[in-house]
Formats: C-alpha cells, sequence, structure tokens
C-alpha cells in the first residue's frame, strides 16, 4: 500500500491527520506532497490551521488536514 492510500485511508477513516500523526502512523515525512497528490486525484481537503500549546507551554502552530464536511475540534 502506496503512503498515498494510507493517507486517503486515514482521512476517510478519522476525517483528519496532521503531519504528526503522519509521520509516527505511516513513516510520511512529507505529508503536504501527499496532501497535494490526493487533490490533484479529486479528494476535497481543506487545510485547517492550528495552535496548541506544547508541553513546554509554548503556542505552536501547525495544519490539520480535513475532509470536506468533517467536523473538528
Amino acid at each position: 500500500m502506496t503512503q498515498n492510500e494510507m493517507i486517503a485511508n486515514h482521512l476517510r477513516e478519522f476525517g483528519s491527520i496532521t503531519q504528526m500523526e503522519a509521520t509516527n502512523e505511516y513513516g510520511c515525512m512529507r505529508l503536504s506532497a501527499r496532501i497535494h497528490d490526493l487533490r490533484s486525484k479529486g479528494m476535497d481537503i481543506e487545510t485547517v490551521d492550528t495552535v496548541r500549546t506544547n508541553r513546554y507551554g509554548v503556542k505552536v502552530r501547525f495544519a490539520r488536514y480535513v475532509m470536506n464536511g468533517e467536523s473538528i475540534e
């Protein structure tokens, strides 16, 4: 199974994915490239800028890719 297939399946099952999830679960180091591939094949994926506080108390910003129509926290 290719990384594109794994990422597409993850999005269908869970509704969203982050770079950390992609790296930990699928060894995908270039999630934005995989998202580009999936969009070019017709998947409707939205980029949501997300801000969280890390374990050191510092606010960090990252992208969460969401299947269009899915709700996120």
